[in-house]
């Protein structure tokens, strides 16, 4: 018989409390899973996801608990324990091994050690008083859909009809979406490469291979050739919609602000013979450009540069069309990023919408008349979207606003797929409008 080569359950829900702790005090989901041990990482991506996609709820159970804050790093244990008990169908753990590896993990982590009795004694005490507990729970408006407040009352105030499925999508996990290379073959043809490898697929869109079940890149066929890239569904709609005015064969200068780390500049090459300028304001995140462009075997000027500094980068030379692909809050893409929602502050949306509009206004200029301006966040709030838009048109005479996706919502009621067999959600939130530049 084999040892299980999985690390113990105490230290993946130790490290999954310290991923916790790192979210509560502004540091991303990504960056604090990169310091996560990497026979660590993978078990506690997973149990650390589940926690995010529960803490409102758990966080109320740990009031109705331990209604004095305990420490923090108690109280991001308890917490973890918490939303993975509220959630028993989900895991492979039963109830009291949980609480036993969590009551572990207090023992064993500094700070936490000496209130390893009294985490033992809520979660016994969940286990026994459990629906009780979870009834009043569900009570509290952050309990019952697991986002802030402040963002639940913002998507109900945006989207008064669909409030409650965007909220309920965002817990659910996101599928594995491919874009296929153009200049390698098309979706039916990849799906077939995916069969002769025992995976199954889907066509999603015009470039799109949806996956049965997600899977490393490494098992992808022809994935280190550039056959395809992981993207959204959604953010497939980018390249597509800025070069439709542009015949085959024709070679527009377009710029991509904010490229980083690259997938829309890549379509944009796949799909065209474009002269592309992609900029990003990260050096490191401009070397994410460079290797997903070298994977692909295509070719793109990258620099590190502000796009609204203007004056730093620019040669000069008008652009036939520009892809601004904005800062945002992320608000669309929390079921593949669950911590954006415990990160985000209300006033992150009106800050983010101050740097959008100053983009669009420094970039505007840089752009042909007759040319085109495809503004895209992966947002589903209206701020970042629609108003920020309706704005730039009220203060601009020469642009003409184009038909577009608009709001792309990750519901049933805006598929993006071509097939009406094709699952729900398929996309994740997003907004694009296009803008024409008209002559004064």
């Amino acid at each position: 018989m084999t040892d299980d080569p999985r690390p113990p359950l105490w230290r993946q829900l130790q490290a999954v409390a310290q991923l916790l702790l790192d979210i509560r005090q502004g540091r991303s989901g990504t960056a604090a899973l990169q310091a996560v041990a990497a026979p660590l990482r993978p078990g506690v991506q997973a149990l650390g996801f589940d926690v995010l996609r529960n803490l409102g709820q758990a966080q109320a159970l740990r009031q109705g608990l331990a209604p004095r804050l305990p420490p923090a790093p108690v109280d991001a244990l308890l917490c973890v324990a918490l939303a993975l008990l509220s959630q028993p169908d989900a895991q492979s753990y039963d109830a009291f091994t949980l609480v036993n590896q969590a009551v572990e993990a207090a023992k064993r982590t500094r700070g936490v050690k000496p209130q390893a009795a009294f985490v033992n004694a809520c979660l016994r005490r969940f286990l026994r008083e459990r629906v009780a507990l979870l009834a009043r729970a569900e009570l509290d408006a952050v309990a019952c859909w697991n986002h802030p407040q402040w963002w639940i009352d913002r998507v109900q105030s945006d989207w008064p009809e669909q409030w409650q499925t965007i909220l309920l999508s965002a817990r659910a996990p996101a599928p594995m979406v491919l874009r296929v290379n153009a200049r390698w073959g098309t979706p039916a043809a990849y799906v077939d490469a995916l069969r002769q490898v025992g995976l199954d697929g889907a066509v999603v869109g015009a470039y799109g291979v949806m996956l049965g079940v997600p899977c490393p890149v490494g098992q992808l066929p022809g994935f280190q050739q550039g056959w395809v890239s992981v993207q959204d569904a959604g953010a497939q709609l980018a390249a597509p919609l800025l070069l439709s005015a542009f015949a085959p064969g024709q070679r527009p200068r377009v710029l991509d602000a904010c490229a980083a780390p690259g997938g829309k500049t890549a379509h944009l090459l796949e799909t065209s013979d474009a002269q592309v300028l992609a900029l990003d304001v990260d050096p490191a995140r401009c070397q994410r450009i460079h290797q997903n462009l070298a994977r692909l075997q295509l070719q793109a000027k990258v620099l590190a540069a502000d796009a609204a500094d203007v004056s730093a980068w620019w040669d000069g030379v008008p652009f036939d069309a520009i892809l601004l692909d904005a800062p945002c809050s992320a608000s669309g893409i929390v079921r593949r990023h669950p911590d954006i929602a415990w990160l985000r502050r209300s006033g992150d949306i009106d800050a983010l919408a101050v740097v959008q509009a100053r983009l669009l206004t420094r970039l505007w200029p840089l752009l042909k008349p007759g040319g085109r301006l495809v503004y895209c966040t992966c947002s589903v709030f209206r701020t970042e979207g629609a108003q920020q838009i309706q704005a730039f048109l009220c203060n601009n005479t020469q642009v003409r606003m184009l038909p577009g996706p608009g709001h792309l919502l990750p519901v049933n009621s805006a598929p993006v797929c071509a097939s009406q067999d094709n699952q729900p959600c398929v996309h994740d939130g997003f907004y694009y409008a296009l803008l024409e530049k008209i002559s004064a």
